[in-house]
């Protein structure tokens, strides 16, 4: 995979370079709330600024229908972008149109322009080959060299992400490179012991990445609303929590193939519970008690980990040497139900592991729970991205750069 250094070493003064960068930022109307993303593809647009390039940053946000929607517009992340590059950004306001074409017409050498939403297109994101090669010709005619920095996209075969980079020169830019070192270090040289802490809602969605797992972790902590459904699968009552009952017969059995293993599965001792689902605008107190994992009341929920099981946790990621984390442990957006996704946080503050958050929930837990993110190994920017790639599956985006 040919890197933006080796693109910087041969010149790329006076070239188009399209990066394709992850702009996908949580915004509350046109207030960007948290601009991690943007922050993570400054240095590759800087360094092909700063070399002479005239850099052309295009991203998706959100999932519009593949038409222009102004709540999906990306002129906030262009206005941001250029408040950290220090520097004025141009912003088409569509993406293969006139003002594409004739905002990237008008850079001079080290400047930066931004194109809408890619997704306000929809051969971005069609299944069908030749309506997504449409688009992505049409995008290469924008372009002399192809940067692919959005780690965040890379397990989506997207024209932008995958059809492009096989029409012009390509290299991965420096936060690509950053993500595929550190997913290396989980994957192919763990320092041992691997801890892997998961969360998040439904443990369908952790089910391929678990079952990689039982192959190269040492220990697996699970929290979060899929915690409930591995209670279920020892016997117990779960009460109204989030339960995936589906999934119930897939736990069990990845639960003994552990013990076979000698993989330690470590699941709650204690939960928070309540009624009723926390106002999470207002913030309004919850009020939650704390029960034993294994006596949750018929008509409560579980919303968080229990003050016994954030001391397990701590004390089960303390002597690790490797620590893979991967969903919050409860609804962390509420004050009353933060406390089990910032113990799993601060015990990889404290460790001396080398300590990666795979991005999505647990990177924006970080943030909003007011976390150094530099006491981190590493902070990735796609969550999605990152448990594909620990499953073993070959990402589009990844593969498309490949020489």
């Amino acid at each position: 995979m040919k890197t933006i250094d080796e693109l910087l070493h041969e010149g790329v003064e006076g070239k188009r370079v399209f990066v394709r960068a992850d702009l996908n930022v949580p915004l509350d109307g046109t207030t960007i709330t948290d601009d991690g993303r943007i922050r993570a593809v400054v240095p590759t647009v800087k360094a092909l600024a700063d070399a002479g390039a005239r850099v052309v940053v295009a991203s998706h946000l959100g999932r519009p229908k593949g038409a222009p929607d102004p709540a999906f517009s990306l002129a906030p992340a262009a206005a941001r972008l250029g408040e950290l590059l220090g520097a004025d950004v141009a912003f088409a306001t569509d993406t293969v149109g006139d003002s594409a074409t004739e905002t990237v017409a008008g850079l001079g050498d080290g400047q930066v322009a931004v194109l809408e939403n890619l997704r306000f297109n929809p051969g971005e994101t069609s299944k069908d080959d030749a309506e997504r090669g449409a688009f992505a010709d049409r995008l290469a005619a924008l372009a002399d060299l192809y940067v692919g920095d959005g780690f965040g996209a890379v397990h989506r075969k997207h024209a932008s992400v995958y059809d492009l980079p096989a029409r012009i020169p390509h290299a991965a830019g420096h936060l690509i490179a950053t993500e595929v070192g550190v997913l290396k270090k989980l994957t192919e040289d763990v320092q041992r012991p691997y801890v892997v802490a998961l969360g998040g809602a439904k443990v369908s969605d952790k089910l391929g990445v678990i079952d990689h797992l039982l192959e190269k972790a040492d220990r697996i902590l699970i929290g979060g609303g899929m915690a409930y459904t591995f209670l279920k699968a020892q016997g117990h009552e779960v009460g109204i929590s989030l339960l995936q009952e589906d999934q119930v017969p897939a736990v069990q059995e990845y639960l003994a193939r552990a013990k076979e293993r000698g993989v330690e599965f470590v699941l709650p001792v204690d939960v928070l519970v309540s009624r009723e689902f926390p106002d999470l605008k207002t913030k309004a107190p919850a009020n939650p008690t704390t029960v034993a994992a294994d006596a949750i009341p018929a008509d409560e929920e579980g919303l968080d980990i229990g003050p016994e099981t954030r001391k397990l946790y701590a004390s089960k990621l303390a002597d690790a040497a490797t620590v893979f984390w991967n969903g919050p442990m409860g609804v962390f957006e509420h004050p009353d139900y933060a406390e089990g996704t910032k113990a799993v946080a601060q015990a990889l503050v404290d460790s001396p592991a080398f300590t990666v958050v795979g991005g999505g929930d647990s990177a924006a837990a970080v943030r909003t729970l007011g976390f150094d993110e530099n006491a981190f190994g590493h902070i990735s920017t796609g969550g999605g991205a990152s448990l594909e790639y620990l499953e073993g599956k070959t990402l589009p985006g990844l593969a498309a750069l490949e020489d």
